[in-house]
């Protein structure tokens, strides 16, 4: 969510630019919650990748041209795009189940599997402040979801997991995203999206297994043809996921990303106004406390960050 660009000076673009994406990006939660009792999640995968298909196509083939798909590094965008396929999958399968306030609030915690794992995973030196915020950030979540008591959701799991996959995609992508144009990326990613779901079709329709879990029916709920009017809603979801995607790739362009990122976290403030308006959620005292503790340990983490590169110049 986070691509490493060389960073513009149009600091007010950007933010714009970011905050448009993320209100794309929750429109598109939110839809797919909505449909997520009625459609299978391969069946929602499936059109929204068909849908950002020719979107991204055109636009790749306007910027750069179709033959920068073949890239030597194919390989390694596409172990990416599997990975990230797998974090997305368990994305929405979550958002079935949960308030979308919760899910949201639980994949915040990514960049904090990204602090701890660039040690081990990059060879980086991981700071004590890091670390106070890893922590801090993992106990918002234990406040939330709290494991153990009565209120606790299985498909928490989901989302935590989901948080973890998109920290190893961020991280596989810091060099990838300096040697490959990121729409090339992003148009490897759509396509392996739709052929993953496709997989996923195959596979969940042949065990004939079920379950009464939101999250279970989900992702094993038979194969219904949409009506015309909910064929358009599930296109409008490509169509939102190609144009965000733009709008993130562009805003990483023109400003630094410790500038671009704390905007990120507008996506509570989305969670929590369509959960009320559409879902009737309304997050309780556990809830806005675990949001607030993790919002407030990226800030920490993001603020000690800039303070160390401006000390170290």
């Amino acid at each position: 969510m986070m691509p490493s660009h060389s960073p513009g000076d149009n600091k007010a673009r950007a933010a714009v630019l970011v905050l448009l994406a993320i209100g794309l990006a929750s429109t598109q939660d939110a839809i797919i919650k909505a449909m997520s009792g009625t459609y299978p999640v391969y069946e929602t995968m499936l059109i929204r990748g068909l849908t950002s298909m020719p979107i991204l196509g055109v636009w790749l083939a306007y910027i750069h041209g179709l033959q920068t798909l073949f890239t030597p590094l194919w390989f390694r965008i596409f172990i990416r795009a599997l990975i990230l396929c797998t974090a997305y999958l368990a994305f929405i399968l979550s958002i079935a189940a949960m308030p979308i306030a919760n899910m949201v609030a639980i994949y915040f915690t990514m960049p904090f599997f990204v602090a701890g794992l660039a040690g081990p995973c990059l060879g980086e030196r991981v700071p004590y402040y890091r670390w106070i915020a890893i922590v801090a950030g993992f106990a918002g979540v234990i406040v939330m979801v709290r494991p153990g008591v009565q209120a606790f959701e299985p498909a928490s799991l989901l989302a935590l997991y989901s948080a973890f996959g998109y920290a190893i995609g961020q991280m596989m992508g810091r060099d990838l995203a300096q040697r490959v144009a990121p729409l090339v990326i992003a148009n490897w990613q759509n396509a392996v999206y739709f052929v993953f779901a496709g997989v996923v079709g195959l596979v969940a329709q042949a065990s004939g297994f079920s379950g009464s879990h939101k999250s279970l029916a989900f992702l094993t709920r038979p194969f219904i043809w949409p009506t015309l009017p909910d064929f358009l809603i599930l296109s409008a979801v490509g169509v939102l996921a190609a144009f965000a995607m733009m709008c993130f790739i562009s805003a990483y362009k023109q400003a630094e990303s410790n500038f671009v990122a704390p905007f990120e976290y507008s996506g509570m403030i989305w969670a929590v106004l369509f959960g009320l308006l559409f879902f009737n959620d309304f997050p309780d005292f556990w809830t806005w406390s675990g949001m607030a503790i993790v919002a407030g340990a990226g800030f920490f983490m993001l603020i000690m960050d800039r303070r160390a590169r401006l000390q170290t110049g």
